[in-house]
């Protein structure tokens, strides 16, 4: 979605050369360094049209969610960031170190955040015995019931547009949404898994890894690998995706930002 020449000169920039990721003809192999910075590389290539831009700080339009990017720390970058956040607003990024930030930040909310990656062929996947349930692709219509699930289970930043960004599925029971996942960070190569949660009525059904795995083949059908993000001490859905093949890459400092000046 939204690709377009930014994303091949930021590839060659970063392999230092247009022919590396080529061989004899064959699909280029992605560019895995682009998922060290998710979410600037998302808003500088796939995602650029949904971007907010001051200086060298990016940030996703509000009504798809407070998510930013920034190539590093310094206090340039942030005064970037408080133009994007203006007065009062909030900000969520993933920093490699520790979050750092000046005078009238407030640090809202912190953690270790763990990438994880899949590149198994999905014909390696493990099968599960578990029944899958109806799922259903979700549409505009489902936005109210998208953002009580969300608020109610708190899987990360969701707003009135953010289903936009990618194919999302759910299971109901009537007319009530009891699980969801979805797409959200995009960068050439790879789709990110997102906004996964199920209602507390409703866990150990087995929802969430179907809805995963439907997600997942909707990115394998693009030519796309894989990836989530997941608090790190979150031990239940590491094993969750563990079982469908994901593997940890590296770690993230969440830092979700307040402007205060």
């Amino acid at each position: 979605m939204f690709a377009s020449n930014v994303d091949r000169r930021l590839i060659d920039s970063q392999d230092g050369s247009s022919d590396a990721a080529e061989n004899d003809g064959c699909v280029p192999i992605p560019n895995e360094s682009l998922l060290d910075n998710p979410i600037l590389n998302s808003l500088l290539t796939d995602h650029q049209n949904w971007a907010l831009t001051h200086g060298t700080a990016r940030r996703f339009v509000p009504d798809v969610g407070p998510l930013s990017g920034t190539p590093d720390q310094s206090i340039a970058s942030y005064e970037a960031l408080r133009v994007l956040a203006g007065d009062g607003g909030v900000l969520a990024l993933f920093f490699r170190m520790p979050p750092a930030p000046p005078k009238d930040w407030q640090l809202v909310r912190g953690g270790l955040l763990s990438q994880m990656i899949c590149t198994q062929p999905e014909s390696e996947e493990p099968v599960s015995s578990v029944p899958i349930p109806a799922l259903r692709r979700l549409t505009a219509a489902d936005v109210p019931a998208m953002l009580a699930l969300t608020e109610l289970t708190e899987p990360g930043p969701f707003r009135t547009r953010t289903y936009e960004l990618g194919n999302f599925y759910g299971v109901f029971e009537s007319d009530r949404l009891l699980a969801m996942a979805g797409q959200r960070l995009s960068v050439p190569g790879f789709i990110e898994v997102s906004a996964v949660c199920t209602h507390p009525d409703a866990r150990g059904r087995g929802y969430a890894r179907a809805l995963i795995s439907r997600v997942m083949q909707d990115i394998r059908q693009q030519g796309r690998i894989p990836f989530l993000h997941v608090f790190a001490d979150n031990h239940p859905a590491i094993r969750v995706y563990e079982g469908l093949g994901f593997t940890q890459r590296r770690t993230f400092h969440l830092a979700v930002l307040k402007n205060e000046a």
